[in-house]
């Protein structure tokens, strides 16, 4: 298996697959309600919406990255506000983590495997350590959304 492939395999897991560690950000996502996504259980933490839209945001910015452009992050892209807490907007804002994560998916596999080692545009590390920490961004995301899971109960 080449690397991209394995890069590829382990975005699969973390987002919607086997994942090893245990359920994936789509499944944890899954039956979550405008309501609760919008509440804040844990005092001073961001609400699993805040979250959502966070990684959808990551995902867009390494797969521009990846692309070759050198994206500069505000505060706004880093962590997109929650303007209007409907059912219609959670919707939206889930369907924008699928594209944005759809969209990534497809740029790393049209990544050639010997750019890996160039570092990423504006950074000073590698594709292959950028690629690598969006997975782990990720999943970092997707425990505090377990444990925010579990404060709603």
């Amino acid at each position: 298996m080449s690397e991209i492939n394995r890069i590829l395999d382990q975005m699969d897991r973390a987002f919607a697959g086997d994942a090893w560690h245990g359920p994936s950000l789509k499944s944890l996502l899954d039956g979550i309600s405008a309501e609760d996504a919008s509440l804040h259980p844990v005092r001073g933490a961001h609400s699993i919406w805040e979250l959502v839209n966070h990684i959808a945001s990551w995902n867009s910015i390494v797969r521009q990255r990846a692309e070759g452009v050198a994206v500069e992050v505000s505060t706004e892209m880093d962590w997109p506000p929650v303007w209007e807490a409907t059912e219609v907007s959670w919707q939206r804002s889930l369907e924008h983590l699928r594209d944005c994560r759809a969209r990534f998916h497809a740029a790393v596999r049209k990544l050639p495997e010997d750019k890996l080692d160039e570092i990423a545009p504006g950074k000073d590390h590698s594709l292959y350590v950028m690629l690598h920490g969006a997975i782990q961004h990720d999943l970092y995301h997707a425990g505090q959304i377990a444990v925010l899971k579990k404060a709603l109960r």
